[in-house]
Parts: structure tokens; C-alpha cells; sequence
């Protein structure tokens, strides 16, 4: 399996670090995010990772560089000029990640204890991606049947609801990390899509067309590194993971 990491953000909660440095390369228990999670893939057998820069694109190119690419084969999907969102972003970096196999989808500001391998064993090739959640206090989430296919979204905080009429409460919430496997089958719908987009509003899209899945880990835990007065916190949550 391949994969993707979404790098380019500009990662503003975390200023004034990213004021000299893009949100990537900010240490958590003495490593860049960056590091941690291309170590981790690594570790697991994926080899082929592609990565999306823009903030600070430069210094991920030559950490990248002076770290020999950490023995992998990475690949860096420019968006300097304009910032595509999370599904823009994918759609161009498809002719580096190839559309034959799925492809492991993660943010870089997201540290957690989800075995790789178990999300990539859980995922069915005929569903179009399988979406990593859990039961945790957000104010967005995503919701799913019983039979955990994917329904809709809801903002909890405007009571907003995607798609628009659906009753939200009838379907179980669930929190989405910030990761997924996404198969091959999901990329045509990528064509209408306006040029930038996020992935959730292309799973909203494809909900009548596809089985979107939701993966619920057991004894998740997870820490999204975004505000700067929270890494305290991540740099104990990194060391917790190490054990």
C-alpha cells in the first residue's frame, strides 16, 4: 500500500512556531511531526509515500533531503502556488501516487496509537474508503447507519447538516481523525469536484454512489497537535506512544 501525507497546511493555531517553520517540522517529543509518522509507515512495509507541501515548502524538501528520505521513496506534490484543501490536494497528487492501489490518507498534525496494519486488514477494497473514528467530544462529526456506512455530517455547534434535510438522530456520531484508506474506485468522482475541495465533501458527494466505511479502533487514542498551548500535552502523549 501507498500513501499520502497532508503537509502543506499553514498550521496557524501553532503560531509563532509556524511563523518560521511550517506546522510538519514542529518537534513533538524530540521529533518533527513529519518524522513520526513517515517512521511509522516505515514500520509497517509502506515504502511509497507521497507528500503535499506548501507553507515553508523548502524546508520539508531539505529535511526530507538530509535524512536521506529515511530510506523510503518519497515523492512531493508541490502546491506552493495555490493550497488545493485535502481533496484538491490528493486529486494532484495522483500521477505520483498512481491510481492501481489504495492509498493510505494522513494529516500530519495527528498522533495516535492506530496499528496500521489492522486498518489496512479492515479495509474492503470495494468499499471506497474506510474512515478512522471514534467516539470523542468534537463539535463536527460524521454519521453512520448500524451497519456503519457513512450518512451524512453534522456541526453540532450551528446545528448544521449535510445533506440538507436529513435527520441527524437518527444516525450514530462518530469523530473522524484525520485518517483513511482510500481505494482506486473513489478517484473518478474527483472530476467534478471544483478545484479546491476537501475529502469530506466528496465522501457527502458519493454517498449514493459508494459504501463509505467507518473504522472504529479499540483503545484508540489519538491527539490532534494544533494549538500551540497544547504541546506540552502532545510531547507526553509522543513519549506515552513510544511504551
Amino acid at each position: 500500500m501507498k500513501a499520502m501525507i497532508f503537509a502543506a497546511g499553514l498550521g496557524t493555531r501553532l503560531k509563532p512556531l509556524t511563523d518560521s517553520m511550517p506546522k510538519a517540522l514542529v518537534s513533538v517529543g524530540g521529533q518533527p511531526l513529519l518524522q513520526h509518522l513517515l517512521l511509522k509507515m516505515k514500520a509497517v512495509g509502506i515504502n511509497d509515500i507521497t507528500i503535499n507541501v506548501h507553507h515553508f515548502a523548502q524546508q520539508i524538501i531539505d529535511f526530507i533531503g538530509a535524512n536521506d528520505s529515511f530510506g523510503l521513496n518519497i515523492h512531493i506534490s508541490d502546491e506552493t502556488d495555490e493550497l488545493l484543501e485535502t481533496g484538491g490536494g490528493l486529486r494532484k497528487a495522483l500521477p505520483l501516487i498512481g491510481e492501481d492501489e489504495p492509498v493510505l490518507v494522513h494529516n500530519v498534525d495527528i498522533l495516535s496509537n492506530l496499528d496500521f496494519q489492522h486498518l489496512i486488514a479492515a479495509h474492503n477494497p470495494n468499499d471506497a474508503v474506510t474512515l478512522v473514528v471514534s467516539q470523542r467530544n468534537t463539535s463536527r462529526y460524521l454519521l453512520f447507519d448500524d451497519n456503519r456506512r457513512l450518512c451524512g455530517w453534522t456541526n453540532i455547534t450551528t446545528q448544521q447538516v449535510k445533506p440538507e434535510g436529513i435527520d441527524a438522530g437518527k444516525y450514530k456520531p462518530l469523530a473522524f481523525s484525520g485518517i483513511q484508506v482510500i481505494s482506486p474506485r473513489l478517484f473518478q468522482y474527483m472530476q467534478d469536484m471544483p478545484k479546491r475541495f476537501s475529502l469530506i465533501d466528496l465522501y457527502l458527494h458519493t454517498l449514493d454512489k459508494e459504501n463509505l466505511s467507518a473504522y472504529v479502533p479499540t483503545d484508540f487514542r489519538m491527539m490532534d497537535v494544533g494549538k500551540i498551548d497544547t504541546l506540552a500535552d502532545a510531547d507526553l502523549f509522543a513519549e506515552q506512544l513510544k511504551k
